[in-house]
C-alpha cells in the first residue's frame, strides 16, 4: 500500500511544489489547509490574505487532483502562539512566533488532524532536510539545514522533538528556491508566481504596535540616548560568564532624553524604525528597554558598542535538545555553530553547560542579542538543540 502523506498546503509556491513532488514520488497525497487567523487588526494591507491563500491552495489541489481539506485552528493558534506573544512583549521580551507556531501548531495540533485523516506522515514546504540514522538499535532523526543557504528554515524548527520529526517530511529541503519556482512553472501550478508570505506566521505583515495594542496599552515614556563613550562604564570589566552573559543595565541618569515613545514593550533591541527622533548624524538604534520604568534606551550608529554582546544565558528549563542522545553532561563545554536569529550566518562559539543552565560565549561579539528569542546550535549542518535567551 502507498504511504499517505498529508501536506500542509498554504497556497504558497513552496508547499505547492512539495505536494507536487510527493505525488510524483508515488505517495498518496492529501492537502490540508489550516486557517490560524481571521483578524485583520494591525495588518498593513487591507486585502485579506486568508481568502487569497485558500483560493490558491484549492487551485493547486485541483490541478494535482488531490483531496482538499480545510481546518480552522484559530482558537488553538491564539491560545498557544498569540497569547504567548502578548505575554512575552509585556515582560519586555521579544518572542519568535514562527518557532512556536511550528512546535505548537504545525507539528502538534495540525499533525493530530492529519493523523485523523489516516496520514502516515505530514509534510510542509520548509527548506530543511531530515535524515534517519540507527544508533544502539534505535532510529534517530536528524534535522539538517536546507540545501539553499539563503532560504534554510531549520532555525524555525529548532524546538521540534524526535516524536514530531518521526512523522515529518520536507520534500523541497534538498533543492534551491529558483528551482522550486521552475518546477511550479513547469507543472503549471497557480502559485508559481505568487509572492512569498512575510511577517508573523499565519497572521501576515503587521504594524506591530497596532497589533499589540489589542492587549497592551499605549503608555507615553522617555527615549534616553546613551553615548558610545559611556559603554566602558556599563559593559562588565569581569570576564566571568555569569557577568558577561547578562543584558546591560541602564538608568536614565546615564544618558539624555531625546524623545518620547508610546510604550517600551513595543520596542526591541536593535530596532531602528519607529523612534521618530531626528537631527542625529547617524540613525538611532534601541540598545535596551525597561518596561517597569517605561524607558527606551537608544544609541547612535549601527556599531554602537552597547548593541554588542559577547555571551548569553539560557536557563535549564528553557533548554531543548532535538538530539537528546547528544545532550552533554553538566560542567562541560562544547564547540558549536550558533544562530540567534533567522537567516543569520552561523557564528562560532563555545557552550558551557552548568547546573543552572548554559552559557554561550561567541568567538566574536554579537549584535542585538534579544531576550525571548531562540538561540540554536548546530554541528556540521545538523541542528542539535535550542533555547530561549534570558
Amino acid at each position: 500500500m502507498k504511504k499517505k502523506v498529508v501536506i500542509g498546503l498554504s497556497g504558497g509556491v513552496d508547499s505547492s511544489v512539495a505536494a507536487y513532488l510527493l505525488k510524483e514520488q508515488g505517495y498518496e497525497v492529501e492537502a490540508l489547509f489550516m486557517q490560524n487567523w481571521n483578524d485583520t487588526v494591525g495588518l498593513k494591507s487591507e486585502e485579506c490574505p486568508f481568502d487569497e491563500d485558500v483560493l490558491f491552495a484549492q487551485m493547486v489541489a485541483k490541478k494535482l487532483d488531490i483531496p482538499f481539506h480545510f481546518v480552522d485552528l484559530s482558537t488553538e493558534y491564539r491560545a498557544q502562539v498569540i497569547d504567548y506573544m502578548f505575554a512575552e512583549y509585556e515582560k519586555g521580551k521579544t518572542p519568535n512566533p514562527d518557532v512556536l507556531c511550528n512546535r505548537e501548531i504545525k507539528f502538534d495540533v495540525f499533525l493530530k488532524k492529519a493523523l485523523e485523516l489516516g496520514a502516515d506522515y505530514v509534510a510542509t514546504g520548509h527548506y530543511c532536510q531530515k535524515e534517519t540514522i540507527v544508533k544502539d538499535g534505535k532510529e534517530i532523526y536528524r534535522l539538517i539545514a536546507g540545501a539553499d543557504n539563503n532560504k534554510d528554515q531549520s532555525y524555525f524548527l529548532c524546538q521540534l522533538s524526535q516524536e514530531q520529526l518521526s512523522k515529518a517530511m520536507f520534500p523541497i529541503g534538498h533543492i534551491e528556491k529558483p528551482e522550486v519556482r521552475d518546477i511550479a512553472r513547469a507543472a503549471k501550478l497557480a502559485s508559481a508566481e505568487k509572492k512569498d508570505s512575510q511577517g508573523i506566521c499565519f497572521v501576515g505583515k503587521v504594524d506591530l504596535p497596532v497589533f499589540l495594542q489589542q492587549k497592551l496599552k499605549a503608555k507615553k515614556g522617555k527615549i534616553i540616548e546613551i553615548l558610545a563613550h559611556k559603554a566602558s562604564e556599563i559593559i562588565p570589566q569581569s570576564t566571568a560568564l555569569e557577568d558577561i552573559s547578562q543584558p546591560y543595565h541602564f538608568t536614565a541618569q546615564m544618558g539624555k532624553e531625546v524623545g518620547t515613545h508610546n510604550g517600551a514593550h513595543f520596542f526591541t533591541v536593535g530596532q531602528r524604525k519607529g523612534l521618530d527622533v531626528g537631527g542625529k548624524a547617524e540613525p538611532l538604534f534601541v540598545i535596551g528597554t525597561d518596561v517597569v520604568e517605561n524607558i527606551v534606551y537608544v544609541g547612535m550608529g549601527h556599531e554602537h558598542p552597547l548593541l554588542m554582546r559577547q555571551a548569553l544565558f539560557i536557563p535549564t528549563k528553557d533548554i531543548h535538545f532535538i538530539r537528546e542522545d547528544l545532550r552533554p553532561s553538566e560542567n562541560c563545554e562544547r564547540r558549536y555553530d550558533i544562530r540567534i536569529r533567522y537567516r543569520q550566518p552561523l557564528q562560532k562559539g563555545t557552550i558551557y553547560f552548568k547546573e543552572e543552565g548554559l552559557y554561550i560565549h561567541f568567538d566574536e561579539p554579537q549584535r542585538a542579542v534579544v531576550a525571548g528569542q531562540f538561540a540554536a546550535w548546530y554541528q556540521e549542518g545538523e541542528l542539535i538543540g535550542s533555547g530561549v535567551i534570558d
